[in-house]
């Protein structure tokens, strides 16, 4: 469970995701806790093979206990998707059916405006052995299709359901794509990089690397090119400009 935070509240909502002949405990368990993962908690199970609750679900969903406490069992598809209003079926293999074909990331889109209108929708997976037959397709709006290797497309009932509950939660999901994950420094400002820039280029004409004077200003623009690249933070300008002086220090206390 490494990096959970059980003093933030739970992110729960979305989809509900329906398993439909599912046949081993462990997949169960997996998949409901690839849904808590990304704040999915409704899980209805179509025929379990070895029944319901089941121990080994249980142990294999390493903490997804809401999502395991409000459970499902259903007779057949139709009762489990008997309240949902758009029903998309999870399928690796192209059928002879007319319908809306999505990626997950497709899926996640109509399923939030979905929310938006105040309807709800249900993900549809197949069991291990044979996946959806065409009986449960035809009872689904749309088709969600993973683009994976053509070779070796067949997914785990988790991985499909983490792909595809993964593109709903980063649907609404404000984490920048890039930031400094260290929380207690910052990106360096203008004033810190110039005195190190600084700091750096005293030292180094002290040390008669900036040599020969004629190509010293194309070799100062390339070293600040290229601190500016690295990205530096507060700390890292500040251990650099250490570094420069212990550097210069030993230099100047070493004898001639």
């Amino acid at each position: 469970m490494a990096g959970t935070d059980r003093s933030v509240a739970a992110a729960v909502g979305g989809p509900a995701v329906i398993l439909v002949d599912p046949q081993m405990g462990e997949n169960i368990g997996a998949t409901a806790r690839a849904m808590y993962n990304f704040g999915l908690v409704d899980l209805r199970i179509v025929r379990p093979r070895d029944g319901w609750p089941n121990s080994r679900a249980i142990a294999n969903a390493s903490g997804a206990t809401p999502v395991i406490e409000r459970v499902r069992t259903f007779d057949d598809v139709p009762s489990a998707i008997a309240d949902l209003h758009h029903v998309f079926a999870a399928t690796a293999r192209p059928r002879d059916m007319v319908k809306q074909v999505l990626t997950p990331r497709g899926a996640a889109e109509a399923i939030r405006e979905n929310e938006k209108r105040k309807l709800s929708s249900g993900i549809l997976l197949g069991g291990e052995r044979a996946g959806l037959s065409n009986d449960d397709l035809v009872l689904a709006k749309s088709i969600i299709t993973i683009p994976t290797n053509p070779s070796f497309a067949s997914l785990n009932l988790a991985q499909a359901a983490l792909l595809i509950a993964y593109e709903w939660f980063s649907t609404a999901d404000e984490t920048p794509h890039a930031f400094v994950s260290d929380f207690e420094t910052r990106p360096a400002n203008g004033h810190e990089m110039n005195g190190l820039f600084e700091h750096l280029e005293r030292e180094l004409s002290a040390s008669g690397f900036l040599h020969p004077p004629e190509k010293t200003p194309t070799m100062v623009r390339n070293i600040r090119n290229m601190l500016h690249r690295a990205n530096l933070t507060e700390q890292d300008v500040r251990t650099l400009r250490g570094m420069i002086a212990s550097l210069a220090q030993r230099r100047n206390t070493e004898p001639t």
